[in-house]
């Protein structure tokens, strides 16, 4: 279904029944990085990151909540990177990292659904180089939920910044990978809920 008769459908929805302030009413399920390339470092496998962001996906399109991926890529010699930036020049000259580049394409496992968006930023924040911006106002989202790999990664960055702009966050715990156990511990244990509401899957679904 095409998102602006969705969006539409539900905003009849919460006229009629009085629900147009409820936290879901505006959301947007944000599932970033989550490419052949990153989730190949996932420390243990990601097969119980992938099999749950499965199971978020599929509610929320159920629920009539835009699924919006982000993916990191770059032009043919890597334009887009300065030499000034001290990660993202090492992945530049790396290599591997273009548009097109199968480390840069969406893990199988989780492919979008047709009418799913697909983003591409440059840093690491999801809107850093990326127009999810002006995606996120065209929906009229104000509710953000993260996934992610890395938890110090995309998901700090993004969160962020998200929160600068006033965006109510909600952060899937088991939805999010780290290369290091510890840093994903105290992120989500004390970082992260000074702006968001850390969950797990199982229990954002329960909203349902």
């Amino acid at each position: 279904m095409p998102f602006r008769r969705m969006l539409a459908q539900r905003r009849v929805v919460a006229v009629l029944t009085g629900s147009h302030d409820g936290p879901m009413a505006r959301s947007a399920l944000l599932v970033m990085d989550i490419q052949n390339g990153i989730v190949e470092r996932v420390p243990d496998g990601a097969e119980s990151l992938l099999a749950a962001l499965d199971r978020t996906m599929k509610t929320a399109r159920r629920a009539g909540i835009p699924v919006i991926y982000v993916r990191v890529a770059f032009r043919p010699g890597g334009t887009e990177i300065s030499r000034n930036n001290k990660s993202f020049s090492a992945i530049g000259r790396a290599g591997g990292m273009g548009l097109d580049d199968p480390a840069t394409q969406i893990h199988p496992a989780v492919a979008p659904a047709p009418d799913d968006i697909v983003v591409v930023k440059k840093r690491v924040s999801a809107f850093a180089g990326s127009d999810l911006d002006v995606v996120l106002r065209s929906l009229e989202v104000d509710s953000l939920v993260l996934t992610g790999i890395a938890t110090s990664g995309v998901v700090l960055s993004t969160l962020r910044q998200a929160a600068d702009l006033d965006y109510q966050l909600t952060v899937l715990h088991d939805g999010c990978a780290d290369a290091d156990p510890e840093v994903h511990r105290v992120l989500l244990d004390k970082v992260f809920p000074r702006q968001a509401s850390v969950l797990s899957v199982g229990e954002w679904i329960e909203q349902f």
